[in-house]
């Protein structure tokens, strides 16, 4: 495996912890890689796909990655401008984006994102982005050198908003789609919503119905998501391994624990 791009957004439910274990199911190069539900792209970024769809339902994340694409320098110099302080990140966090220039905005992204509490997104019923100030161990801002290796990979993929349909509409037979959903188990609370418009458990069965088409047409996709009654009764037609991972979403690391994933793929013979 190519040396990974780390991804410059931290962000809640990624999988880092699993990169290595779901880089085994990728066909190569030169396949086209479609993902619906972005959030910090770190298997996008980890396999380096020559063609790519990266997409998202939140606006914010995704104007600033096609700013960072379009204009990493420019963006290092804005972040250069914030304080690295409890006050500063009050003050953006109350700034409105569409106010700011689009370099600007994508700044205070990065910068809110780098030092909020666990690289959460959250917004509150007027859809203001409301994640507590929490800047330990988050590491530092983004070098230009690194934001200019991002950019160089963001090139090479379309980047859409929307809903997941409207990009799982998209896939062509030979495509590889990666999909990690917010997980919305009926049990319990997994802390890892967009807004009131995240998703939710009714969307599993809208989530089906595109990978039984993408099955059918010669697609291969590959899905991580919480071992739940819900998912194992949803994918229960396809092959499926269980993994465990750490949940970093508890404020203080003793509150850390362990859970069970989901890895599920259409793909004979699963893992390489």
């Amino acid at each position: 495996m190519i040396a990974p791009i780390q991804p410059f957004l931290r962000w809640a439910g990624s999988k880092r912890q699993l990169i290595s274990r779901l880089a085994s199911y990728w066909p190569g190069d030169s396949t086209r890689y479609i993902e619906p539900f972005a959030g910090s792209a770190c298997f996008f970024f980890a396999l380096q796909p020559k063609d790519a769809v990266i997409a998202d339902i939140n606006a914010d994340l995704v104007r600033t990655y096609c700013t960072v694409r379009d204009h990493s320098s420019d963006v290092v110099a804005e972040l250069a401008k914030f304080a690295f302080n409890k006050g500063t990140y009050y003050r953006l966090r109350q700034m409105r984006p569409e106010t700011m220039s689009a370099t600007a905005a994508a700044a205070r992204f990065i910068y809110l994102n780098r030092f909020c509490f666990n690289g959460l997104y959250r917004t509150n019923t007027a859809g203001d982005f409301n994640v507590p100030f929490a800047p330990a161990g988050t590491g530092r801002l983004p070098s230009l050198s690194h934001l200019e290796r991002c950019a160089e990979l963001l090139r090479r993929a379309q980047l859409r908003c929307g809903d997941f349909e409207e990009t799982l509409a998209l896939v062509q037979a030979g495509d590889f789609v990666y999909l990690d959903p917010p997980f919305a188990v009926s049990k319990r609370r997994v802390f890892r919503e967009y807004s009131p418009a995240s998703f939710a458990q009714h969307d599993l069965i809208r989530l089906c119905r595109h990978l039984r088409r993408i099955d059918s047409i010669g697609a291969r996709f590959l899905v991580s998501y919480a071992d739940c009654t819900e998912a194992r009764d949803a994918f229960r037609r396809w092959q499926f391994k269980r993994v465990r991972t750490r949940r970093n979403i508890a404020g203080f690391a003793v509150h850390r624990r362990f859970a069970f994933e989901l890895i599920v793929t259409n793909m004979n013979g699963g893992e390489r």
